[in-house]
This record gives structure tokens, C-alpha cells and sequence, in this order.
């Protein structure tokens, strides 16, 4: 399986509860944290609901 590396860069503060609970479920809770995850459909799907708020590096 394919990972990556996603990193939080911008604040959830004034973001709809929905991306603030996506950005907790990814495993992020602060600025510039970085999380090692598996490319899941499920995943993916997520990341690209908060593509704005994280960067993401293919591993």
C-alpha cells in the first residue's frame, strides 16, 4: 500500500465542525504535526476535503 506523509499548515480555528472532526480523524491537533498514513480510498477522500488546511508528500 501506498503511504504519505500529511501535515497540518494552516489552523482549524473558524473552519466548519466538519473539517475540524476530519482533521482530528486524520490524526491532526496542531499546527506543523505531521502523520504517516496508508492512501485508502477512505483516506484520500478525507485528505481532499481538507486539501486547503494540509500538505500532503507521497512516501
Amino acid at each position: 500500500m501506498e503511504k504519505a506523509i500529511v501535515t497540518q499548515i494552516k489552523s482549524a480555528i473558524k473552519r466548519p465542525e466538519r473539517q475540524k472532526r476530519t482533521l482530528t480523524a486524520l490524526g491532526l491537533r496542531k499546527m506543523n504535526q505531521s502523520v504517516e498514513v496508508v492512501l485508502t480510498p477512505q483516506i484520500q477522500g478525507m485528505i481532499h476535503a481538507v486539501q486547503h488546511l494540509v500538505r500532503v508528500e507521497k512516501i
